[in-house]
């Protein structure tokens, strides 16, 4: 599995964890920053995470900033990725076994490093159990692809 991770300052010391448990799953995986404790816009990295999940560049994708709010807002903007925002590991099992979740999202002030790490390794661990939900998965797909509501200026 390569998995493409990203995050903003507020992300950075959990990141570094999550890197260690990648190495320990035997995980490859594309870091796409931030790589110092400077202030910088969550959205230009969950961009550059999420654009490689949509097109396949990675199998899945990481994101932390501050709560995970914002990651999740901008991951879930792209076609075919649906990023879950999990704070335990019950929700972040379902999202893989029924939502197929491709983008795992953590919010770096909300939760401790070992927590964090408690969830991914559910998360990455836990495959989608597709039968039922298979169809449920495909309703999203059709409203992401057809029926997207555009406001009107």
């Amino acid at each position: 599995m390569i998995v493409g991770i990203g995050c903003d300052h507020a992300g950075l010391a959990m990141k570094e964890e999550m890197l260690a448990l990648f190495k320990d799953l035997g995980f490859k995986y594309k870091d796409y920053g931030t790589f110092t404790k400077d202030s910088v816009d969550y959205p230009d990295f969950g961009l550059k995470v999420s654009e490689a999940v949509s097109k396949g560049e990675v199998d899945r994708g990481l994101l932390i900033c501050g709560t995970g709010i914002g990651m999740s807002i901008v991951a879930n903007k792209f076609t075919g990725v649906r990023a879950a925002l999990c704070h335990e590991p019950y929700s972040a099992k379902m999202s893989r076994l029924h939502n197929d979740a491709n983008i795992l999202v953590l919010g770096g002030r909300v939760i401790g490093k070992g927590l964090a790490r408690e969830i991914a390794m559910v998360w990455f661990t836990t495959e989608f159990e597709g039968g039922r939900h298979i169809s449920r998965i495909d309703k999203i797909k059709e409203i992401e692809g057809n029926r997207c509501l555009k406001v009107k200026e």
